[in-house]
């Protein structure tokens, strides 16, 4: 599939949306489109591997099997290999059809048909490895809402027509690669961000935000063990490591039921099989359920200054993520915290990077004694990256980056970069470019002093600054502004002045042509 093809399936999706949602907010349809792609998704991979067991048997096509021993053969092999079963009938065409099917101008009565096939999707993986995977994942498909419709009729008529419209795309998923289908969900994904103001946040990092984490914590390695985002989201960030190298294993963990889902969905349709992804729903700092695995690849975009229990939780001054740091989080800005839990989980020869606000670099009393402690005790922090204001959904403030690193080869310095400067603007949100991403990159591999761009600081300045990390006190960005020649503006002003007299001069002798009074004195 080319790129124009590509882009083409990915606006045919985004339209259908548009189409269908109605007077439905973008971000509550959200839900509804990306589970419906999701279960069309399932519903090909399913035909097409059925038919690779059909080659030899005298029916070829899954869709018209009857016998019930083949199709029992089918399931085993499904449940083993693709994590899931689905019946014949039960087939995304099968449904969509029928919905579809003209019964004088109505739409076939097909919500409690779809709604036991959605059930049936997730109880097949019952007592399965992949059981844990599929797990309530079409929770948040409530086909009984009334934001889809008032009445029971005009919710079944807008999901016939959601499907009869999904129906005919085809994710030719036996002839093209498996990102481009996973591409095009997270195109939707992004799109639906953009829509959804400050919830946004809570399930999207911006593409190219996310190219920069993924670049920094593979550089130099074509392959990763495992990665791991402890506020995964939908799981963009994780699988956008995926496309700098080769990754085993991908962990997760997400607070947001609704974002959970979203997260294994896409993970499955990027082709991950059911056995490489192991993402939970808890809360990471309260309920962390990792705790026995380092990573080698860690990446992060938590909430900004989250609240969370702090040091009103007794437990978290024994808790080995944050005891040995002589200050627990406040309660009321949990940014450190998510980096003292990402350092925990960071194998000795990987690399974290996490998004965070820039108070994080310069705010006192707890915050201050944490990062001291990781800069002078620990020497974990491997750079400071400085990114440009209203890059992400729901805030407007700027953001950075922080990279820690256990064993850091330029252990004597940490690297700043202040990229504030550097974006494309735009109507509702500033972009990165490519150029801007490889600009930064570049500058953090290198770790060499660009003027009023990059500086790398010897750890004894940072120790005279009182372990404030500001960017402004490493990087000048300061733009002199051009001297100004007080006798030259003098003189211009003398001029001005000599001209206002000729005018007015000018204005009295019409006036006095015209006999009447001059509106000034001359």
């Amino acid at each position: 599939m080319t790129e124009a093809q590509k882009q083409r399936l990915e606006q045919q999706l985004w339209n259908i949306a548009n189409e269908l949602r109605g007077k439905m907010d973008a971000d509550e349809f959200r839900d509804y489109i990306l589970g419906f792609i999701f279960y069309k998704y399932l519903s090909e991979k399913q035909h097409l591997f059925a038919n690779k067991l059909l080659e030899t048997e005298d029916v070829k096509d899954y869709a018209k099997v009857t016998d019930k021993d083949d199709i029992e053969a089918i399931r085993e092999e499904s449940l083993q290999k693709l994590g899931y079963f689905l019946h014949p009938d039960e087939l995304f065409t099968a449904i969509s059809d029928k919905g579809n099917a003209d019964t004088k101008g109505k739409s076939n009565f097909i919500l409690e048909d779809l709604q036991a096939i959605l059930n049936s999707i997730e109880q097949s993986t019952m007592g399965t490895d992949s059981e844990d995977d599929f797990n309530k994942l079409f929770e948040d498909l409530d086909l009984n809402s009334t934001k889809l419709g008032r009445s029971v009729d005009a919710r079944n008529s807008l999901i016939a027509r959601v499907l009869k419209h999904l129906d005919k795309i085809d994710f030719e998923l036996g002839k093209v690669d498996a990102d481009v289908l996973g591409d095009a969900y997270e195109y939707l994904i992004s799109k639906f961000a953009s829509g959804a103001g400050k919830k946004a946040g809570e399930f999207y990092t911006p593409q190219q935000v996310s190219k920069i984490l993924a670049k920094i914590v593979t550089l130099d390695k074509k392959r990763i063990k495992s990665a791991y985002d402890p506020a995964c989201g939908s799981g963009s960030l994780l699988l956008r490591i995926a496309k700098e190298a080769d990754v085993g294993s991908f962990y997760g963990q997400e607070l947001n039921r609704t974002t959970y889902n979203l997260a294994r969905m896409n993970m499955i349709l990027h082709d991950v099989h059911f056995s490489r992804f192991d993402i939970k729903q808890e809360d990471t700092l309260e309920e962390p359920q990792h705790l026995d695995h380092r990573f080698e690849a860690v990446v992060a975009n938590p909430p900004f200054s989250a609240k969370w229990k702090g040091a009103n939780n007794p437990l978290n001054e024994t808790d080995e993520r944050f005891s040995q740091y002589g200050k627990i989080a406040p309660a009321s800005k949990a940014d450190f915290a998510f980096v003292q839990h990402m350092i925990y989980q960071l194998a000795d020869n990987g690399t974290a990077a996490i998004v965070l606000p820039h108070g994080v670099l310069f705010r006192g009393a707890a915050e201050g004694t944490i990062r001291k402690y990781l800069i002078k005790e620990q020497n974990y922090l491997d750079a400071v990256i400085g990114l440009p204001p209203n890059l992400f959904y729901g805030t407007a403030i700027p953001a950075c980056i922080l990279v820690l690193k256990k064993c850091r080869v330029h252990d004597d310095n940490i690297m700043f970069i202040d990229a504030s400067a550097h974006f494309d603007k735009a109507t509702n949100q500033n972009t990165l470019s490519d150029d801007h991403v490889a600009k930064i990159i570049e500058t953090y591999e290198r770790r060499e002093m660009v003027e009023k761009y990059a500086y790398p600081a010897p750890l004894n300045e940072i120790a005279e600054n009182g372990y404030n990390l500001n960017i402004p006190r490493y990087v000048d960005t300061f733009e002199e502004e051009e001297s100004v020649d007080l006798d030259a503006v003098a003189t211009s002003i003398r001029s001005l002045e000599n001209d206002m007299k000729d005018t007015d001069r000018t204005i009295a002798d019409f006036c006095d042509q015209l006999g009447i009074k001059t509106p000034f004195a001359v």
